[in-house]
């Protein structure tokens, strides 16, 4: 029997966590599905990432309106994925902030990514309707903006660490509790998305740049926050020994003449036994192997994916 395409078949509720990190800063987590945050300032609040649509966003927001009535003035997205984006429009807030590249690859590719992620992740997609379009930063930056939190709060510095998930991700780290909100830099026990990834940066220098802040407490992407100095250098380890993996096998089935399909045989022999019973590791594999061919043969950036496309490698690879 093939697979269900996908994510397709997995429309069963996941329980959310809501975690309070430190005095007013929050996180919800929900069993490998995009993880999502809050920071208090001293007369407002910073969300960071947006979840699939409204509807998804306003559940969060009835979960964080238990503890804090304070007005969002900023919203943070990591990268430009539908998933942590397109339910920006719940938030109201004032300034939406990304980077640079981000904004351009939302102009570029976003109503196809939009279209490729409702396939492939349905159940995310709470009231698709509802979505009322692209959702399109504010301010954008190129290198660090921080954020004053007001009172003896502190700061929250936004920091891009180069290329990695994406061309434009960035983290918010909170240097007052050494906090860190890696976004899908990072994953703690979830498998990796790198369908439109820079592979070899990530592992080496992105997630070197990652890995200097030292973490105390660190939000991935997805998965349990992981608590402490050594869980936190742990996920940034499992991070790139995920990566490091699949670009040896990868590089090693080209070598010898291999074709796409033997470089995701062998990946996913390689990445299974460790990870393969992780959150949406048989959803991403293939989009996974199929970028980093490309990236092998000198496709400096990702191909747009799209629904069509999305199914083509899915049927090539994982059926």
């Amino acid at each position: 029997m093939p697979k269900p395409f996908a994510s397709s078949a997995d429309l069963g509720d996941k329980t959310p966590t809501l975690e309070i990190l430190a005095d007013g800063v929050y996180a919800l987590t929900a069993e490998g599905d995009p993880n999502i945050g809050a920071v208090e300032g001293e007369d407002f609040l910073v969300c960071f990432e947006a979840l699939a649509t409204p509807a998804a966003a306003r559940d969060w927001l009835t979960v964080l309106r238990a503890h804090t009535d304070k007005p969002i003035r900023y919203l943070v997205l990591s990268h430009y994925h539908a998933v942590r984006t397109l339910g920006a429009s719940a938030f109201n807030a004032p300034v939406i902030i990304a980077h640079d590249r981000t904004r351009s690859l939302i102009a570029e590719r976003g109503k196809q990514d939009w279209e490729s992620e409702l396939g492939r992740m349905p159940r995310l997609f709470k009231d698709p309707d509802g979505i009322p379009g692209l959702t399109w930063p504010t301010t954008t930056f190129s290198s660090t903006l921080t954020i004053d939190l007001g009172g003896d709060r502190g700061d929250l510095d936004l920091a891009y660490c180069g290329r990695g998930h994406t061309e434009g991700d960035i983290v918010a780290w909170l240097p007052r509790h050494r906090i860190l909100f890696a976004g899908d830099l990072v994953e703690t026990q979830a498998a990796l998305y790198t369908g439109d990834a820079f592979h070899r940066e990530w592992a080496t220098g992105t997630l070197d740049h990652v890995a200097s802040f030292g973490a105390e407490t660190l939000v991935g992407g997805r998965g349990a926050v992981a608590h402490g100095r050594d869980e936190a250098a742990a996920a940034v380890a499992q991070t790139r020994d995920f990566l490091d993996t699949m670009i040896r096998e990868t590089g090693r089935v080209k070598d010898a003449g291999g074709a796409l399909r033997d470089a995701f045989e062998a990946v996913h022999a390689a990445l299974a036994p460790a990870y393969g019973r992780w959150p949406i590791f048989e959803h991403c594999l293939p989009f996974d192997v199929s970028r980093l061919w490309d990236e092998m043969d000198g496709v400096e950036r990702p191909r747009i994916w799209t629904a069509d496309r999305d199914r083509e490698v899915w049927a090539a690879l994982q059926d």
